[in-house]
């Protein structure tokens, strides 16, 4: 039959500026529909579906589909498209609503059960942690811990950050994103350079957790800036090219200003492009982020695997600890004000540089927000073509009393953006005239295909309205979608998602998360053999026909050892 096609495709070029090539990007979709399932929508006689969703606005972001139609699915898949009359064992009327992939959020560090009942609230189906990650050894741990037992679908990437804990602090407890309240408590996983057997000490535990599957390289190198040297950062992302995979990287001088942002982006999409390797600007809407998008989308053009990532807040959230909130950097560098800028999570007081340097003797992973960009900007970044929405949802300390029944207004405050960014981005677009396709695929379709041209089967088949495609499926108010979750009571759920299905089970039916209902799977690369290589002297030497250069970055004894603990091997800066 043929397909009816909604406004939104005569709407190929909107009052943005956005047309559909660069919204779709050619390359992508052209690797990514070779390697799927037929995108037809057949009709069906009598079958009996598993589940039926009627009368529902289908939008596909990939094929720009939009028509009123009935979804039929059969063991976890999207088994017809149709206008036909359809029936199965479930039923769910979706007259006036919009039916739309599920949500993919690739920066969620507070991957729990109380934490995804607030995501699925607000549209997600997948949560993946591709900026911190688990360390490398607990892999294959986390994973089967979860098996089971998830509403919705899992994955983590490989944590560079735990890797440099364990070889430089002696730190073996990091298995996620809560281990870093213990980890960073220590200074040499941020603030030293490694030796060379350090550093290969450093790209092993990688290269363990990238061979059990991980998701790629994790790294949080904005947070180790004077730690990391170029050289280490440059084999980090050769490692994971040697399995095809991402390196994400809340990468170096983020917060900066303009010019640091881009020297920060400058120096992953540099490396990305000489190794031929994927890359993932993790949350970018920082000063410059225009530049920074700019430069994503011309390497895209030139067929390159890279993305970047929003979420719709002005305001971050941190350690009291963080290097970059030290006065030299925060006041004097970037010109920020304490007392306009850092907010305490649970006390909502605003610090002094005075209060700031208290508390950092008391508790210096105190969870605190920071406020650094306009709200202006957050429709600025709706509106970039190719990015995927994101929550960078972090933990609510403390958890230890927390469960599954605990309301929703009884959790600890945290950012607003765990519990809200999905439903914030489709209301702001709503208010502002921006097309919901764009919202959608910036919920689903961007974050999918990256991932699924580095071979990840499960994100082949996720992020669209296809027959064949798992039956990952948002069901929409568009006129009602909302954020609830403030600054002040992060934890509140969006409303206006009625419906939230994940591999062919409803998990969220009127507006209620279900209980007991685990139908979450993982994504996960299959296991295979190590790659790793060790970095030597010789070897470099060999290669490149010049001095050799150790994992610290510099030549060999050409430095003194003044910050560094005692070792053997040379330290350099």
């Amino acid at each position: 039959m043929k397909k009816k096609v909604g406004p939104l495709e005569e709407a190929k070029k909107d009052k943005s500026g956005i047309t559909r090539r660069e919204f779709l990007g050619a390359a992508s979709a052209v690797a990514v529909a070779a390697s799927i399932p037929s995108m037809a929508w057949a009709a069906t006689g009598a079958e009996d579906f598993d589940l039926v969703i009627l009368n529902g606005r289908v939008m596909d972001p990939e094929t720009m589909y939009d028509a009123v139609a009935n979804v039929g699915v059969k063991d976890g898949r999207i088994a017809v498209i149709t206008q036909d009359k359809i029936k199965g064992k479930e039923t769910i009327d979706a007259k006036g609503l919009v039916v739309a992939p599920g949500f993919i959020d690739t920066h969620f560090h507070n991957d729990r059960p109380w934490a995804n009942k607030l995501a699925l609230r607000d549209g997600r189906t997948t949560v993946l942690d591709l900026e911190i990650g688990t360390h490398g050894p607990y892999m294959d741990q986390w994973y089967k811990s979860r098996e089971g037992k998830n509403q919705v679908n899992y994955g983590q990437a490989v944590a560079h950050e735990f890797a440099r804990a364990e070889a430089l602090d002696g730190f073996t407890g990091a298995q996620d994103v809560r281990s870093a309240v213990e980890s960073r408590h220590g200074k040499g996983w941020c603030c030293r350079r490694p030796t060379l057997e350090e550093g290969n000490k450093i790209l092993q535990l990688l290269d363990e957790g990238l061979a059990a599957g991980g998701l790629g390289i994790g790294s949080t190198l904005g947070y180790m800036r004077d730690g990391v040297s170029p050289r280490e950062f440059f084999e980090l992302q050769r490692l994971a090219g040697r399995y095809g995979r991402q390196t994400g990287a809340h990468f170096r001088y983020t917060p900066g200003t303009d010019t640091t942002e881009a020297n920060g982006i400058q120096e992953l999409l540099a490396n990305a492009a000489a190794l031929g390797a994927p890359a993932l600007a993790c949350h970018f809407n920082n000063p410059g982020y225009n530049l920074v998008h700019e430069l994503l989308v011309r390497m895209r053009e030139r067929d390159m695997n890279v993305w970047g990532e929003i979420y719709p807040y002005a305001a971050g959230s941190t350690a009291l600890n963080a290097v970059f909130l030290e006065p030299e950097v925060w006041v004097k560098q970037l010109g920020y004000k304490y007392e306009d800028t850092l907010q305490d999570v649970a006390t909502g007081e605003w610090y002094t540089q005075k209060s700031r340097e208290e508390m950092l003797k008391k508790d210096p992973v105190r969870p605190i927000l920071v406020f650094k960009m306009p709200e202006s900007a957050i429709l600025d970044w709706l509106r970039l073509p190719g990015v995927s929405i994101v929550t960078d949802g972090m933990p609510m300390l403390p958890d230890a009393d927390l469960t599954w029944d605990t309301p929703y207004e009884k959790l600890p405050n945290t950012h607003p953006r765990v519990s809200g960014s999905y439903a914030k981005s489709l209301r702001l677009a709503r208010e502002n005239n921006i097309p919901l396709m764009q919202i959608i695929a910036m919920s689903s379709y961007n974050s999918a295909v990256p991932l699924g041209k580095m071979g990840l089967k499960t994100m082949q088949e996720r992020g669209r309205m296809q027959k064949g495609m798992v039956a990952d499926i948002t069901i929409i108010d568009p006129e009602k979608v909302t954020d609830n979750a403030t600054y002040e009571k992060g934890t509140l759920p969006s409303t206006g998602i009625p419906y939230v299905v994940v591999n062919g089970t409803i998990v969220v039916k009127d507006s209620k998360v279900l209980k007991g209902v685990n139908p979450g799977q993982p994504v996960r690369y299959e296991p295979v053999k190590s790659r790793f290589e060790p970095l030597t002297l010789e070897g470099w030497t060999k290669t490149y026909y010049a001095s050799p250069v150790d994992f610290g970055g510099g030549i060999p004894g050409s430095q003194p050892n003044t910050v560094r603990s005692p070792s053997t091997q040379p330290h350099v800066d």
